[in-house]
């Protein structure tokens, strides 16, 4: 499938890149990664990305989306990256394409492309097309290391997750080799202000717990609002505030938007997966998230995800 892949990357002579909606340092560093060492290595392509904003992640070279007409997939390859649903692809046009290359690290949920390659062994994305572009025997230059490197930076939570392998190092390693400054990375992703430490703080006095140690907190519009953050902000920004907490198996966020309420949840060894899926979400065997109908729907969640913790087998 490895071969398949790169086989239609070199067919194709316009190429347009996607990923997930909401993005996360993994999402946008995998679309701009891909992106520019397709651009170096088949200058006579046209390349791609689009999508939704970028937001918190505006700060990364590249990040600025291509504005592509629908004419542009006539013929077309479009590549979907970190993304295991339908339902959460940026921009649904992909399915215009003439073919349809999707390239992730969830758990499968459905089929969305013409060729495949999804391993979940990888803690990210930008690890699997770091490894994949290797193999491929490509030229990878300073600017597609620093954004593939920022894509495993967050998606490891700093290579602290037990999904960081040694092969996780050794990839880090050769991003690395193309000599760019991972100081300047954490700098924008981890430095802060003092008002958003008060804001965190405020956030953590918020925390519950269930019946069964399940740690949760719920955030709805007006506390959202307060705070002056996005709810995507809050949702995944302050999620692993829990994951510390001694003696909590199982964390949950929720927060209110005009969607719905965006549910992310965490675990530290229990299969909270299948929780995801059965609300129309997806993600990995210890994180996952999905956007439910309501606060109503969000307690049926904490209740399954307490009797998980109660009665689930550890893994």
């Amino acid at each position: 499938m490895i071969s398949k892949a790169f086989d239609a990357i070199k067919k194709y002579d316009v190429i347009i890149i996607h990923r997930h909606s909401n993005p996360d340092g993994d999402a946008m560093g995998s679309q701009i990664g891909l992106k520019r060492v397709l651009q170096v290595n088949f200058p006579d392509k046209k390349i791609y990305a689009v999508g939704d904003d970028a937001r918190r992640f505006s700060f990364m070279d590249g990040s600025e989306m291509d504005v592509v007409d629908d004419a542009a997939y006539k013929g077309a390859l479009a590549i979907v990256l970190d993304t295991s649903a339908k339902s959460l692809i940026s921009d649904e046009r992909y399915a215009l394409a003439e073919t349809v290359l999707r390239i992730d690290h969830h758990i499968f949920v459905e089929d969305i492309a013409d060729i495949d390659i999804d391993d979940t062994s990888f803690e990210s994305c930008c690890g699997l097309v770091a490894y994949l572009v290797r193999e491929w025997g490509l030229e990878v230059d300073s600017y597609a290391a620093k954004a593939l490197f920022t894509g495993m930076v967050t998606d490891s939570g700093r290579f602290y997750y037990d999904s960081v392998t040694p092969r996780t190092f050794e990839l880090a390693s050769f991003l690395l080799s193309k000599g760019f400054n991972p100081g300047e990375i954490y700098a924008n992703l981890y430095a802060d202000t003092y008002e958003n430490v008060k804001k965190r703080a405020q956030f953590v006095l918020s925390i519950q717990f269930t019946k069964n140690n399940v740690a949760y907190s719920y955030s709805d519009k007006a506390r959202v609002e307060a705070l002056g953050m996005e709810a995507q902000a809050v949702s995944r920004g302050y999620v692993n505030t829990m994951g510390d907490l001694k003696g909590v198996d199982a964390w949950v966020n929720f927060t209110e938007c005009e969607q719905g309420v965006l549910c992310e949840i965490r675990s530290k060894n229990l299969n909270i997966n299948q929780i995801a899926v059965a609300h129309g979400g997806g993600g990995h065997l210890k994180a996952s998230g999905a956007t439910l109908k309501d606060k109503q729907e969000a307690l049926q969640v904490l209740d399954e995800l307490d009797d998980l913790v109660e009665n689930g087998e550890r893994i």
